[in-house]
């Protein structure tokens, strides 16, 4: 028989840290797998996970805290890594050229 040996997959929590224990625990629920944080990095341990399936199950639980609109989830070289959105910058051409009151002057 082959035996398979266990891979050993990372999250990088980015500025999630806060967040690391309740992932853990979503992670061991959702895909039954052993979670252990270390400072900033999750480590995944799973015999049949790939970083795919991980990926999108990392990706389902930032939606459910609701924290898609600020940050987003890539894979890169096997680490899954939640990304934080840049800030986007707000239009001052729309402050400058706003429309000015009207003075229209009714004769009736």
């Amino acid at each position: 028989m082959f035996f398979r040996r266990k891979r050993n997959l990372e999250v990088d929590l980015g500025g999630l840290r806060e967040k690391g224990e309740s992932l853990s625990s979503f992670l061991k629920s959702i895909l039954s797998v052993d979670a252990n944080l270390s400072g900033n990095k999750l480590s995944v341990g799973s015999e049949n996970l790939t970083p795919e399936d991980l990926k999108r199950s990392v990706n389902k639980f930032v939606y459910r805290e609701n924290l898609n609109n600020t940050y987003w989830v890539s894979l890169e070289n096997g680490v899954v890594k939640i990304n934080r959105f840049k800030s986007a910058k707000k239009q001052e051409e729309r402050k400058k050229k706003s429309t000015p009151p009207s003075t229209i002057r009714h004769g009736w």
